[in-house]
């Protein structure tokens, strides 16, 4: 992916603006999950077929997760170490939920549908995150 591309995803040519603005996405989006999964971790559960219990506990996950994105997207320049630990999280997350479908989870046919659709999603933050942060590293140190 180029630096155009990118500026292109996030409607912006600064890569320092790009990576602040993947990160407030990521946020976001992952704060939504967290709280629908802790506020409706019963009904959600049996609609996706998984336990309430594991559901609220990925819920405070992804609570306490969120904020620390938050916290970095607030960051003028976002320190490089904090965003390739969010990078590799999100890698971790794609993969774990894949995994866990395969071998551990024996979810409805709803919960299926929902990991394999949400893993490109996180995997997606990842990689955008990843290039923003290469570029805005690059265009640094010229």
């Amino acid at each position: 992916m180029s630096a155009t591309q990118l500026a292109a995803l996030t409607r912006t040519f600064d890569p320092r603006s790009a990576l602040r603005r993947l990160l407030v996405l990521d946020a976001a989006v992952t704060g939504v999950n967290a709280l629908a999964y802790l506020a409706l971790s019963g009904p959600l559960g049996r609609f996706l077929g998984v336990g309430s219990g594991l559901l609220a506990g990925l819920g405070a996950f992804l609570a306490a997760y969120a904020a620390g994105v938050a916290l970095l997207a607030a960051r003028r320049y976002p320190p490089t170490l904090g965003v390739r630990a969010v990078v590799e999280i999100n890698i971790a997350w794609a993969v774990v939920s894949c995994v866990a479908l395969v071998l551990w989870l024996e979810p409805s046919t709803a919960g299926a549908v929902w990991t394999v659709l949400q893993s490109p999603v996180v995997a997606g933050f990842a990689l955008f995150q990843y290039m923003a942060l290469r570029i805005s590293h690059r265009l640094s140190h010229e």
